[in-house]
This record gives C-alpha cells, sequence and structure tokens, in this order.
C-alpha cells in the first residue's frame, strides 16, 4: 500500500468489486480511530479493461496513480499497466499497455510498477520491461529477456526497485542452474545496468545483466525468492526473502552485502534467518522492508497459532556481534486476517501497515496496523 500527504492509503484488491475483477480503494483515517473506505475504481468495467490487481500502486507528482493487473486488457492479452487520474467526483483509468503475445515481455505482472524522474515506469511481466510515456501513448521497451540458458533466471515475478545511479534490481522465482528445484533453478536475484551504445550519431540505452546470487550454490540456501520487494539500504546493500529451502525448507531472509572494487563491486551473500515450521511463522510469501534503524519487517504466510497457522508479522534487529535477533511482532488468528503475503508499509507514524489475503469478519481479508513501541 501507498500513503499521500494526507495520511490517506491506497491498494488494491485483487477480487470483489461491482464487477469482480478487484478494485483499487483509498482507506480514510476516521475520529476515534477508524478508517473509511472509498472505492476508487471497478475493474473489467469494459471488454479490454484489467483485472486481478495482485500488485499495489504507487503516486506520482501530480497526484495520478498506476498500477498493473495479472489479467485481461482485451482477447489475448494477459494483464495490464493503467494509470488512475482524480476528477471531481470519480477517478478516471486508462489502460497504458496490455501484455500479449505481440508484446516483448508476453506474461502477466504480477507486482507493481516503479516510476523514475523522467516519468518512465518500470516492471517485471517474466521480462523486465520499461514503458515511456510518448505523444501518441505509452511505448514499451524490453530491458531483458530472461531464459535458463547459460545459468540465467526465470519467471521473474517479483517487483523491481531503482538505486540513485538507475540500475534495477529484483528476483527471479526460478533459473539460475542451482539447486534441487524445478525449471532449471532455484531463483536468482539480479541487476540491470543502464549503458549507453554509440549509434551514428545518436545513443540507444542498452541494459546489461549482472547475476547477483543464484539460489541454491552455498549448503542450506534459501529457494525461490518470494513475489515481493527486495529492499535497498543506504550503501546500496540488498535484502529479501526466499518462500522455500534453508536449513528445514521452510524460507530463509538473505543479505547481499555489496564490497566496492574497481570491477564494479562484489557482492558476498548470507543467511539471515532460516526459519523453521513452528509457532515463528514459516514461509515468507513477500518481501522485507527497512526502517531508519537498520532494522527489517516482514511477514509469513504460515504459521504462529497452532490453531490456525495464519502467519505473523516479524522482525529482525542486527545485533552487535553481526547475529540478527528474530522477533515475533504479531500471530494472526483468523478473525484479525490470515496469510499476509505482500510487502508492509512504514507510516509517517513509524508503525506497519498491511494487508492480509483472507481471513476477517468477511474472509476475504484485512488491512491491518501494527503499532511499534518507540
Amino acid at each position: 500500500m501507498v500513503f499521500d500527504n494526507q495520511g490517506n492509503l491506497y491498494g488494491t484488491t485483487s477480487g470483489g468489486g461491482a464487477n469482480q475483477g478487484g478494485t483499487v480503494y483509498k482507506l480514510t483515517p476516521q475520529q476515534g480511530g477508524s478508517w473509511g473506505e472509498t472505492i476508487l475504481y471497478n475493474f473489467n468495467s469494459s471488454p479490454d479493461d484489467g483485472a486481478g490487481p495482485f500488485g499495489g500502486v504507487i503516486f506520482e507528482p501530480s497526484g495520478n496513480l498506476y498500477g498493473t493487473t495479472q489479467l485481461g486488457g482485451g482477447p489475448g492479452k494477459f494483464g495490464t499497466v493503467y494509470e488512475l487520474t482524480p476528477g471531481p467526483d470519480t477517478w478516471a483509468e486508462h489502460v497504458l499497455y496490455s501484455f500479449g503475445s505481440d508484446s516483448g515481455g508476453a506474461g502477466a505482472p504480477y507486482a507493481g510498477v516503479i516510476m523514475d524522474k523522467a516519468g518512465n515506469l518500470y516492471g517485471a511481466a517474466y521480462d523486465v520491461f520499461e514503458l515511456s510515456p510518448r505523444l501518441n501513448g505509452w511505448a514499451e521497451n524490453v530491458l531483458h529477456n530472461f531464459t535458463p540458458r547459460n545459468d540465467d533466471g526465470s519467471g521473474a515475478g517479483a517487483g523491481v526497485i531503482m538505486d540513485k545511479k538507475g540500475n534495477l534490481y529484483g528476483a527471479t522465482a526460478y533459473g539460475g542452474g542451482r539447486g534441487r528445484c524445478q525449471f532449471d533453478g532455484c531463483g536468482t536475484v539480479y541487476e540491470l545496468q543502464p549503458t549507453t551504445v554509440g549509434v551514428w550519431a545518436e545513443g540507444i540505452t542498452a541494459w546489461r545483466e549482472r547475476i547477483l546470487h543464484r539460489f541454491g550454490s552455498v549448503p542450506n540456501d534459501g529457494e525461490v525468492p518470494a513475489i515481493g520487494y527486495l529492499a535497498m539500504d543506504r550503501l546500496g546493500n540488498l535484502y529479501g526473502s526466499t518462500d522455500g529451502g534453508g536449513t528445514t525448507g521452510y524460507g530463509t531472509v538473505f543479505k547481499l552485502t555489496l564490497v566496492p572494487s574497481t570491477s564494479g563491486g562484489v557482492w558476498v551473500y548470507a543467511i539471515l534467518h532460516d526459519f523453521s515450521q513452528d509457532e515463528n511463522g514459516y514461509e515468507p510469501s513477500g518481501g522485507v522492508i527497512l526502517d531508519a534503524a537498520g532494522n527489517l519487517y516482514g511477514t509469513t504466510i504460515n504459521g504462529g497459532s497452532p490453531l490456525c497457522g495464519c502467519g505473523v508479522v516479524y522482525k529482525l534487529a542486527p545485533q552487535p556481534d553481526g547475529r540478527w535477533q528474530y522477533t515475533v511482532l504479531h500471530t494472526f488468528i483468523g478473525s484479525d486476517g490470515a496469510e499476509p503475503d505482500a510487502n508492509l508499509t512504514i507510516g509517517s507514524d513509524g508503525n506497519l501497515y498491511g494487508t492480509t489475503a483472507t481471513g476477517g469478519s468477511g474472509g476475504g481479508g484485512v488491512v491491518f496496523q501494527i503499532q511499534i513501541a518507540p
């Protein structure tokens, strides 16, 4: 989810709504601590509309929202990238791009998009794509086609993040040629670097891939990176989670430390936490986020209450001796939500906000807040 400057929350549901194609919603804080919901848009309002928005939304400076759908877009299409523009009474939706067999990515975007300073959008739909605004619409450029050849990753479903230099980072669920997983490997963490290549009098941008880690390449390694976003700290180090692998097979939290060098840096991989099938939670489906103090926060879709096994919210705090202390902040019991499977959000109040896929009074999931003690 994402906050606006007034403290309102925005997010998506993959189902439900007036047309059962999912919604974009707004939550507004009310007096007394409650929140009021407003549906901004119901998907599948036209034959060429998208449906099933699994990823969240982002804001641009003018106040428009951008996101993706995993389904729809018209006959033979596999999802969309859309824009929502606020009006006096309603929000107007515009489908910016529909994925299909005629597009380079030819995949369904599971995660959302990010935007650079020039207004270009970036995301992953099995391959990594860029959408650039043009006078006659938005143009797609496939930045990298993943292939299992040469131990490359495959199945890029996680979202991408961008550093200050304009490099993109993400994870693939499969490929890499390591471990005992299906589809030629247990997944990868990758970097895409923009490079300018001279062509006659003009230059074009080509993107060069660099594999930072192939899962299954070290003993008791994680497997299948979570369908969420990586986190990056101020030093450029990366953090993420896997929903499988580790010592017992129930997932890990990992760190990739950037060690500068003349060749662009070396990435050192370490496992920060190894999940077990117990009341501390296991199988993290979403990614991790960082606070200003360097603590990590995430969720698991299973474990926790022995009566429910509905998942937990956890914290990993770095210790002086180099270890990371794992703490369960909340255990879901079903009535308050179950199966939290998306990245958390930190509000301006320092509290955590997130969603669950199921549970709650109606069984369709909840939006929750975890108050962090000062």
